[in-house]
């Protein structure tokens, strides 16, 4: 009697474990998708070939490899692209989010992945501006949501005008309707020392005045995702992965 309790007892335990180890596996995706605003180069952008590419995109692709994940990407446009997170419409947003406080109130994040600075742009014919509170009186550019335009807000005396694209921010300063823009140091060096039509233009001036950490956003809750992101940012830091990026992509 004591041998088939006994028995019997082993069998209920490793039902248990089957059970309790399904929802354990569904919980952890194997495919997921990832937004992104591919509209804010180096980090993320669209390619000659229509592709999205960038620095965000190819560390994703980093950390889905070593935390066994599937990548699928969407782009899709800032203004809605935490809505779309909430909704459900995708799983995670890698596009240059920073970590705030805010943020965190509303979804979960991912640990950081790389800290970055905002930094103000003009054109090289103003001599006297190195912060934005030179530029009291006039307009100046930021991405809208973004804490480029969070810092603008803070200044008093300064217009901030919003753009749905960093790029039209740009556009608009060429051709004198703003008199600064404010962004991420990546995005600045690409506007203001790499792209060909401005580099002889625009000047970055004065040092980053934030210091911000990026992290991958999922939704609240999905704490699975959450440590499998963090598992992956963990091996390919682990692995200089993002060294190489910082240099293929940054540098």
């Amino acid at each position: 009697m004591k041998v088939l309790r006994r028995a019997l007892t082993l069998i209920a335990l490793a039902a248990l474990t089957i059970a309790t180890a399904a929802p354990l596996q569904a919980a952890a995706p194997r495919s997921i998708t990832v937004a992104t605003d591919a509209t804010w180069p180096p980090m993320e952008m669209v390619d000659a070939s229509k592709k999205v590419v960038g620095f965000d995109i190819d560390f994703m692709n980093a950390i889905a490899k070593e935390a066994g994940l599937s990548v699928q990407y969407k782009n899709t446009a800032w203004d809605g692209i935490f809505a779309g997170l909430g909704g459900g419409r995708y799983d995670a947003i890698i596009s240059s989010v920073t970590i705030t406080p805010e943020r965190q109130k509303q979804f979960d994040f991912s640990d950081p992945y790389i800290n970055i600075g905002q930094i103000l742009v003009v054109p090289k014919t103003d001599a006297r501006s190195s912060r934005i509170a030179d530029l009291k009186g006039k307009k100046v550019g930021a991405q809208i949501g973004t804490t480029g335009a969070f810092e603008i807000k803070k200044v008093q005396g300064v217009e901030l005008k919003n753009y749905d694209e960093i790029g039209l921010a740009f556009e608009d300063m060429a051709a004198g309707r703003i008199a600064g823009v404010v962004c991420d140091e990546p995005t600045a060096a690409h506007y203001a020392l790499q792209k060909a039509e401005y580099k002889a233009k625009f000047k970055i001036v004065g040092k980053p005045f934030t210091q911000e950490a990026y992290g991958i956003v999922v939704k609240k809750g999905n704490k699975a995702l959450v440590d499998q992101l963090n598992k992956g940012i963990k091996a390919v830091k682990a692995k200089k992965v993002d060294e190489q990026l910082r240099k293929k992509w940054l540098r």
